[in-house]
């Protein structure tokens, strides 16, 4: 497996509709081929079981938005069935409950991922027991946490009582981040997830009032230009999505552009983004397993960005505003209340 970047030459002289559309062939065809590893024999003694897990829940979003924007992919069969036989394994739903931290979330992940054709039984025990434990439900004041949360329980179908989205956006960095403000303490993690919880990744309009959206793009804006100084590969990604889900086009913008175009040069012939950044690139020497587990969260990302940017309901964000949610933040059952994704999940490290 080779762990060198394609480089300038392979970018030269092409479009960057070009270099978008081959970024996201190359990402999409390494995931298809390696995250069988995940599930394999292999992948489960040489894995830690909690990340390996959340690598799994990882793999099944993806999933989801690969099969809204390219069914017919051969790679998405590839992937989705990794999903499937994971979601099959009896001990599966046990695995999820073995990080204290982490049990609930990855339990109502679980429950909201399930690959189309999935027994569902496992996952309607665990909403019940989910919300047996007051887990769907508002405690006390609305808090950012629950905007994941809130994503995953529509998701899956679960009743619910937590808060609009208006309430649950307007705690979090992003709505008190002010134009021009500097972003050097922002977490990207945080503020690019805030976008796509509201916006579905794309899939529907964000809800913000035209100022609220113009503050959010200046912040994703200077985060993307910051993050290609730094030659963060995963979080520029995540900074590409975030300004599709806002109504723009990455492709059309400066700092979307030098973005893309640093991936690509990033991305190895066999399609990998080769670590999470270029200070974290994966050695020379790494050995297959090494590899994987430096490539595989700025691999899959990308994945999803590139999909999205390129084949996704481009300008979704813009067109839903004018087209019901007049803009604003929906309550209960309104245009921007469909769905919205979990906290950044870490690679299979």
């Amino acid at each position: 497996m080779s762990t060198r970047s394609a480089g300038l030459d392979q970018t030269a002289g092409q479009s960057l509709e070009q270099v978008a559309e081959r970024l996201s062939a190359g990402a999409r065809r390494w995931t298809g081929q390696h995250a069988g590893y995940l599930d394999s024999p292999a992948g489960r003694a040489e894995l830690p079981v909690t990340p390996r897990v959340k690598a799994l829940l990882q793999l099944a979003l993806l999933c989801h938005y690969w099969r809204r924007t390219a069914p017919a992919d051969t790679a998405l069969g590839e992937a989705t069935a990794v999903v499937e036989r994971a979601w099959q394994r009896p001990d599966f739903p046990r695995l999820l409950t073995l990080g204290p931290r982490t049990a609930r979330q990855f339990q109502l992940m679980y429950a909201a991922l399930a690959p189309p054709g999935a027994a569902t039984g496992a996952g309607r025990t665990a909403l019940a027991r989910l919300a047996a434990d007051g887990y769907l439900t508002a405690d006390g004041e609305p808090r950012y946490p629950h905007l994941w949360k809130r994503f995953y329980a529509e998701l899956a179908g679960a009743d619910h009582r937590l808060a609009p989205y208006r309430e649950l956006y307007a705690t979090s960095a992003l709505a008190r981040a002010g134009a021009g403000q500097p972003v050097d303490g922002l977490d990207v993690c945080h503020v690019t997830h805030t976008v796509f919880y509201l916006s579905d990744f794309g899939f529907r309009d964000p809800g913000l009032p035209g100022p609220a959206r113009e503050r959010a793009l200046d912040v994703m804006t200077r985060l993307t230009d910051r993050c290609v100084r730094d030659g963060a590969w995963d979080l520029v990604a995540k900074l590409l999505l975030a300004q599709h889900c806002l109504g723009v086009n990455p492709l059309r913008t400066p700092s979307g552009a030098a973005g893309v175009r640093m991936l690509a040069r990033a991305q190895t012939p066999e399609g990998a983004i080769p670590g999470r950044s270029a200070a974290e690139r994966a050695p020379a020497t790494a050995t297959p397993v090494e590899f994987f587990r430096c490539a595989y969260q700025a691999t899959l990302g990308t994945a999803l960005a590139m999909l999205v940017v390129t084949r996704g309901t481009a300008g979704a964000a813009g067109a839903a505003g004018s087209a019901g949610s007049a803009g604003t933040l929906g309550r209960a059952g309104g245009p921007a209340e469909a769905a919205a994704p979990a906290p950044a999940l870490r690679g299979a490290r």
